[in-house]
């Protein structure tokens, strides 16, 4: 077999498995319900202004790496913005979250070392434990007294390191922070934290779940994706100065990739500000996401009792979520199917994401449509 058959015969094996994708934009009349915007940031006209004054001022590109010529006083600018608002020493600023796992996981992690890691954690963060050196020990999913089980019986002659996310991105839980916070102060483990789908919309000034757990002093680094809920791209490593300091000079993902665009970062200074200045936006995104919840239950839609932005309607087959799906989005509702191995074998589902620009009447009309296509 060559490798255009090769090729052709995995493509024939992932529509026969009904997991094919499709590069499908929305429509501009449609109702957002399945993207990360969740403070509607990202057509906020003050980004818009900042993006452009900036892009008058510096450019589009930043036309190297930033320890070559790609270096901007808006990425320092921005850093210390999202330090400030994480109250942190110091924060580096990635060109996608994907980027900023790979970077910790391989720069951190040595032969002797033990990682452990949630079994639904990112794909980012799986293949970023991948690619390091370090031996690998899945746990199961927000169990913590699972954990403390395999870290008193697993052997390290290294660091020992514990990765999850605070919300996860598809089942919409949230992490048992405040056991694993315990757990690694006993146990010395480093604590990362993947709050790509938290910061902006939890605690009191809205850094994230690190900070409505209080935390923030058993957490080694966290990492914070700028294009959800602060509305841009791009992610945002927040820890101590020594720690920064060493992704700046061992992370490859960091150290070989082109800098983002400098306008990137002064818009990412404009949705700090709203972040933390104007609370109502994550205040009502939570209180629609109760009232969701409550209403699908209400209507027999089995939900969690979790009080997250992200909503799963499980499905079951992948052809089945596909088809209801297509059918909301042709009624003006945009949600997507979430399909294996994005989530587990048998488990695909519809995946909720609510945003603060919707309101009350256009969620009833929609568990009113889900209801008939379910």
């Amino acid at each position: 077999m060559n490798l255009s058959e090769r090729t052709e015969k995995h493509l024939s094996v992932i529509k026969e498995r009904g997991l094919w994708r499709t590069l499908k934009p929305p429509s501009p009349l449609s109702v957002d319900l399945s993207s990360n915007d969740y403070l509607g940031l990202a057509n906020e006209e003050r980004l818009k202004a900042a993006m452009i004054a900036e892009i008058e001022r510096t450019g589009c590109g930043s036309t190297g790496s930033r320890l070559l010529r790609g270096e901007r006083e808006i990425f320092a600018r921005a850093e210390n913005c999202f330090a400030e608002f994480k109250k942190t020493e110091r924060a580096l600023f990635f060109g996608s979250g994907y980027a900023a796992n790979i970077g910790i996981l391989t720069t951190f992690l040595e032969a002797g070392d033990v990682i452990f890691s949630d079994e639904l954690n990112h794909a980012s963060l799986i293949d970023g434990i991948r690619l390091a050196k370090a031996e690998r020990v899945i746990f199961p999913h927000n169990d913590a007294a699972a954990l403390e089980k395999l870290l008193k019986k697993t052997p390290c002659e290294g660091q020992r390191f514990l990765v999850v996310e605070s919300l996860f991105s598809m089942d919409g839980d949230i992490a048992p922070l405040n056991e694993y916070s315990r757990i690694c102060r006993e146990y010395n483990v480093a604590l990362i934290v993947d709050e790509a789908h938290a910061v902006g919309v939890y605690g009191e000034r809205g850094s994230g779940l690190i900070e409505e757990y209080g935390i923030a002093q058993d957490v080694f680094l966290s990492i914070n994706t700028a294009g959800k809920a602060l509305g841009v791209s791009g992610a945002f490593v927040a820890g101590s100065a020594a720690a920064i300091e060493l992704l700046i000079q061992r992370a490859r993902s960091f150290i070989f990739s082109t800098a983002p665009a400098p306008a990137v970062c002064a818009a990412l200074i404009e949705a700090i500000k709203i972040a933390e200045q104007e609370p109502h936006r994550r205040f009502e995104l939570l209180r629609l996401s109760k009232f969701l919840r409550e209403l699908l239950s209400e209507n027999g839609i089995p939900v969690s009792s979790e009080n997250s932005q992200i909503i799963p309607v499980i499905i079951g087959t992948s052809e089945k979520a596909v088809a209801i799906a297509e059918q909301l989005q042709a009624d003006g509702f945009d949600v997507r199917a979430i399909r294996p191995p994005t989530v587990p074998e048998n488990s695909a589902r519809l995946r909720i994401s609510l945003n603060s620009n919707l309101d009350a009447e256009i969620i009833c009309k929609f568990v009113k449509k889900l209801k008939l296509v379910l």
